[in-house]
């Protein structure tokens, strides 16, 4: 049987049980990594700069943070549903939030610019200077 419902539907990643005892059993079996359900990544290089598209759809640009500190650009989306009504709801899943971090290297805050359209969020940001040090080879004494 559990193999016939994970089967429905043509899902083959979508496990009825394994998903019934996680949302039953949260503290033993852990969270689940949302975020790669809610921030699929492309980064796009260019000669000067990095281009991600960041998929958020349904979000709002007021819904986003972008943070850039200690080389790493950190970009987190929250959304809640909080409306008044009074069903009697058995499950709600219209209310996350995830973060996730990217390595950028060394950049000013000001060289990265940020664009929210159409649920995709594109933010480019420029390769950063590299230092030469007269070459790389090491002396052996």
């Amino acid at each position: 049987m559990k193999n016939e419902l994970g089967r429905r539907g043509n899902y083959s990643d979508y496990d009825f049980f394994e998903d019934a005892m996680r949302d039953l059993f949260p503290g033993f079996y852990g969270r689940r990594n949302e975020c790669g359900k809610h921030m699929r990544t492309d980064i796009k290089e260019t000669d000067k700069d990095y281009e991600m598209e960041i998929e958020l759809p349904g979000m709002d640009k007021k819904d986003i943070n972008i943070d850039l500190s200690d080389g790493y650009l950190t970009i987190s989306a929250g959304k809640s549903d909080k409306s008044e009504d009074k069903h009697n709801y058995i499950r709600r899943e219209r209310s996350f939030s995830c973060s996730r971090s990217y390595y950028v290297g060394d950049v000013k805050k000001e060289d990265v610019k940020a664009k929210y359209e159409n649920g995709i969020l594109t933010v480019i940001v420029p390769k950063e200077e590299r230092k030469e040090n007269g070459g790389s080879r090491i002396e052996i004494e």
